[in-house]
């Protein structure tokens, strides 16, 4: 079963309950590496996105992720705001106006939604960015719409991954963004991005599989 502009709108509102739940953990994580204000930035840009959903309800998922984008890069300060909110967009175009997402047009979502955020912030793998954690999670979410899953299961292994792809930065040495000013001292800290990463993908997960399975949003 595809998803539709419900479950995009229940993951937005499911991760502006996040961003707000875990507002100091993201501030703690981006004290040391950091402005502290990841935490901060993300409810606040959340918040603006649920005013943008209840001002003017979308009609298809991806109007709801253009609208989110544009929240996101009027209200999100530093890095955080251009980032997501060119993964929104890019996310957003890729749905287009389809009214249901199948497996399949969804792991191409996450694909767009990573690929933009890479295009934007020239990040790979191993650098210590949001991209520890958006890499994984899409490599995860292909292989499980190659094998036939349905979007739910997609989200799922999304989710996993990023969560593990978060726990994957606590060693490394940043070299990218304000961390990498540090050097070998940004090592034994978690990217705050990744962690948001981690927390958005988790309520889209816990959109799709219903109040049922919803466990509550955990970065790891």
């Amino acid at each position: 079963m595809g998803l539709d502009v419900k479950w995009a709108q229940e993951w937005l509102r499911l991760s502006a309950k996040a961003m707000s739940e875990h507002r100091v953990e993201l501030i703690e994580l981006d004290r040391p590496i950091g402005d502290s204000d990841h935490g901060e930035n993300m409810d606040r840009g959340f918040q603006a996105v649920l005013q943008k959903l209840d001002e003017s309800p979308p009609e298809t998922a991806g109007a709801a992720l253009k609208a989110a984008a544009m929240a996101l890069m009027s209200k999100v300060g530093g890095a955080a705001g251009p980032l997501y909110g060119t993964a929104y967009l890019r996310a957003a175009t890729s749905l287009g106006r389809a009214t249901e997402i199948d497996a399949d047009a969804l792991a191409a979502a996450l694909i767009a939604a990573r690929d933009g955020i890479v295009a934007r912030g020239k990040a790979e793998v191993g650098d210590k960015t949001m991209i520890d954690a958006w890499t994984p999670a899409v490599d995860a979410a292909m292989n499980a719409a190659s094998t036939g899953q349905e979007p739910s299961a997609v989200l799922a292994a999304a989710a996993e991954a990023a969560e593990a792809g978060a726990k994957s930065t606590d060693p490394l040495v940043a070299r990218k963004g304000r961390a990498s000013y540090l050097g070998d001292r940004s090592a034994g800290h978690r990217d705050p991005g990744a962690a948001s990463t981690a927390l958005l993908l988790r309520a889209a997960a816990e959109a799709a599989a219903g109040p049922a399975d919803g466990a509550g949003a955990d970065a790891g």
